[in-house]
């Protein structure tokens, strides 16, 4: 089938949905636009903001510390797949190290509002956090992004360095410029018929291969459910459509250049099995062979950032803080202790 075809195809099957029909072969539990009927581990508060003459909210969980304080606040930035709920384990631990433990769900993502028509930048998304920590009077920080979210994380440390104490990237993507590389541009339209297209086998599928590095265990099945759950509910197509300017921001938007840039002390946490790369599936066959190499990534960008501590978990994928939740704790508490920040 001729690409032409190919997106035909998953535009009829968007148009499909976009009135009304349920594909057949995904059934499972349903979630509001908002994610409504998710339960996240802890209680869920909403910063009411204006921006971009919208009013929006941004779902957040605020943990206290359970162990002795320490007087620090850890900032969980969440990855493209997942939302504040998959930081349940890292939740628990760093506030039982001491830590205030602050979680936001970012504009377009999850409890947070999705709106119809937003200018997405990680610029954005940072001053978009930022706010909501001045709400709080938090001001000195350790940013902890996986993902995506270590690449917001990147960002936020660019531009608030000396509110960064210390930053943490757990298998940030943006290591490489994919388009720089030779991945294909997708239109909006063309991301927003893919992800029309969304359901609980191929998101099984796909993070078994890539964040899991092919292995699987039933807890991971809830993280699918929770993804799948959202583009069955009433509120996919504004779902979907988010999801579709979310991914144009991540491919246009590289921060791998800015990387000597970083002033704080940062701690790199990579899978070597990671193969992750936005749009690898529509690159050719040349293209694809180069990209989401994390064990030489990771490496590279230890190099490249002045005060980084690199990591490795040589049997790991994408997300080590789910697939290994003890050695990805054990690493990060170490390195916390070590590392007293700016």
């Amino acid at each position: 089938m001729t690409s032409t075809r190919l997106l035909s195809s998953l535009m009829l099957a968007a148009s499909l949905l976009t009135c009304g029909f349920a594909r057949a072969d995904d059934a499972g539990p349903v979630y509001g636009p908002e994610l409504q009927g998710f339960d996240y581990p802890y209680p869920v508060h909403n910063f009411d903001f204006e921006s971009q003459r919208r009013s929006l909210h941004m779902a957040y969980m605020d943990v206290a510390p359970t162990g002795k304080a320490n007087g620090e606040t850890a900032v969980l930035l969440h990855g493209k797949n997942f939302c504040g709920a998959t930081w349940e384990n890292s939740i628990a631990f760093l506030s039982q190290a001491g830590y205030r433990v602050v979680v936001p769900d970012q504009i377009g993502f999850c409890k947070s509002s999705k709106p119809e028509a937003y200018q997405f930048s990680f610029q954005q998304l940072a001053r978009n956090t930022h706010a909501l920590l001045e709400s709080l009077k938090i001001d000195r920080i350790t940013v902890v992004g996986h993902s995506t979210g270590g690449m917001l994380g990147i960002r936020y440390g660019l531009m608030y360095p000396k509110e960064v104490k210390r930053l943490v990237l757990v298998d940030p993507i943006g290591l490489e410029d994919w388009k720089a590389l030779g991945v294909p541009s997708l239109s909006v339209d063309q991301w927003n018929a893919r992800e029309m297209q969304s359901t609980a086998d191929r998101i099984r599928a796909y993070e078994q291969a890539t964040y899991y590095s092919g292995t699987w265990k039933p807890a991971y099945e809830k993280w699918v459910q929770m993804l799948a759950g959202l583009s069955r509910g009433e509120g996919r197509v504004a779902v979907a459509w988010n999801s579709a300017l979310l991914y144009d921001m991540i491919y246009t938007q590289p921060v791998v250049y800015e990387l000597d840039k970083l002033t704080m002390p940062t701690l790199l946490m990579i899978g070597d099995k990671d193969t992750t790369a936005i749009g690898k599936d529509v690159a050719p066959p040349e293209v694809k062979a180069k990209l989401g190499h994390y064990d030489v990534l990771g490496k590279q960008a230890a190099k490249a950032i002045p005060h980084a501590t690199l990591v490795e978990f040589p049997l790991l994928g994408h997300a080590p803080q789910m697939q290994d939740p003890d050695a990805y704790r054990s690493a990060l508490l170490d390195w916390l202790a070590r590392t007293p920040g700016q």
